[in-house]
């Protein structure tokens, strides 16, 4: 029988047990409230905790507190085996404290596409972290000892995505928005070859430099552009309105994303001198705005108060700040998280710059590997690590956190098998891990960590 102790501090109850490795046995239950931070209300949940230790290593499972598990644990022997058992019977997945540990996705469908998180933790969606067999939410796992899992940044892990637009023109392309918190960078993983050919896609990015010197000042530009914008909202509600008629006799929500194919048969229903002037305004408003080409492997550093749009068919892993917030300056599509468009006050704010491709800076470098520093920023900071065939690779301890993602190749990470796009929590307090290259061709990986 194991005891179920109480404690909303479930590490500090770790720590002590820690700290008596012969009298207080082989296995630990801590049961204590959670507030579900990222959700209205912030609701409080019981979570129950469990810690077995051998060797020099602690694993651990964590679950919602039930009556359930409390009989398996009052039946459970108290060894490892036992625990092991316990985790099994309740399909619970078990991990090592210090070891790296699977990040599983949740997908967020988006009119443009959908958004793939990593570690996004909101109302919107909550990733998971998986053993290989089974998974639990993100945020319950960091709870379970957040200063070794996370240096206690455990409620602001920066958010990894992939952004995946439709390979289709217009529906496909994202809302045209800066920030004025959120950092962002994006790394070209694929070109949709059907949409590009020749295998560059786009960005929208900050201003056309031709366009800005048709005007005799920046705040001509800035008039003139905004105008641009105004005249297209107003044939973009128009239509938006007749879609949402649509929508309303086919029975969908108004504010349901649904699939570009459908949206066109919309489309198609509505007159032709609408769509054609929809479709003119639209392109008056873009020559205003800059392209920046894109192929697979470019970085994108996203300044603040910089406009951009990534544009169709162009995938890319993006590391960000876990701060929601935008400002929209025009999107060709219904915006369907807000009821307006926030042109007036981006514009007022708005850098006209339209930056080109860093170059990134070498770290270092040997016949087995190559690591570069992709961004710098004030609050986290991304590396690009390229490994030789069968080269391995020590990952530097920094005390913080890290998100590694496997770009190109597959790899071995402390014994976990990764493939293109997959990617692991590397906790803050870790034994030495060896990332090896174990494909025929070049690995190249994505670290971050926060500053």
């Amino acid at each position: 029988m194991v005891d179920i102790h109480s404690n909303d501090n479930p590490e500090m109850a770790l720590d002590s047990w820690l700290a008596d490795p012969a009298g207080a046995g082989s296995v630990l239950a801590v049961e204590y409230s959670y507030s579900q931070y990222y959700l209205p209300g912030a609701p409080l949940i019981r979570l129950l905790a469990v810690y077995s230790r051998t060797n020099g290593q602690v694993l651990f499972t964590v679950a919602e507190a039930d009556s359930s598990i409390s009989q398996g644990l009052q039946s459970m022997d108290g060894s490892l085996d036992g625990f092991q058992d316990f985790a099994a019977c309740h399909r619970l997945p078990v991990f090592t404290l210090g070891q790296p540990m699977i990040l599983e996705t949740v997908s967020i469908t988006k009119p443009w596409g959908q958004e793939i998180w990593y570690t996004g933790i909101e109302e919107r969606g909550v990733s998971r972290v998986s053993n290989g067999t089974g998974s639990i939410p993100l945020p319950w796992l960091l709870s379970v000892a957040p200063r070794r899992l996370a240096a206690d940044c455990e409620k602001s892990i920066n958010l990894l995505k992939i952004l995946d637009p439709l390979p289709e023109a217009v529906y496909g392309d994202l809302y045209f928005e800066l920030h004025e918190e959120k950092r962002e960078v994006y790394v070209v993983t694929h070109i949709d070859k059907d949409t590009w050919p020749e295998g560059v896609g786009a960005i929208r990015f900050g201003f056309n430099p031709e366009s800005r010197a048709e005007y005799p000042s920046d705040d001509a530009f800035k008039a003139a552009y905004q105008n641009a914008v105004q005249h297209y909202e107003v044939v973009r509600r128009e239509v938006d309105g007749l879609l949402d008629s649509c929508r309303q006799s086919e029975g969908v929500d108004l504010n349901t994303p649904v699939s570009a194919e459908v949206v066109k048969s919309w489309m198609s229903q509505l007159p032709e001198t609408l769509r054609q002037q929809e479709a003119n305004l639209r392109e008056q408003m873009n020559r205003f705005s800059a392209l920046l080409p894109l192929r697979v492997g470019d970085v994108v550093q996203v300044p603040l108060l910089t406009p951009h749009s990534l544009q169709h068919g162009v995938r890319t892993v993006e590391f960000q700040t876990p701060v929601y917030e935008r400002m929209i300056l025009s999107f060709a599509q219904k915006v369907l998280t807000q009821t307006h468009w926030d042109t007036e006050k981006a514009i007022a704010m708005m850098s006209l710059e339209a930056p080109s491709l860093p170059e990134l800076a070498l770290l270092e470098k040997d016949a087995e590997y190559k690591l570069e520093e992709v961004v710098s920023f004030d609050d986290f900071r991304v590396l690009r690590l390229t490994l030789a065939v069968s080269a391995r690779y020590l990952l530097p301890q920094t005390q913080r956190y890290g998100l590694l993602l496997v770009v190109d190749a597959e790899v071995d990470c402390h014994g976990i098998a990764l493939a293109e796009e997959a990617a692991v929590l590397l906790p803050a307090e870790r034994s030495n891990t060896y990332v090896t290259n174990t494909s025929n061709r070049e690995a190249v990986l994505l670290l971050a960590s926060p500053v």
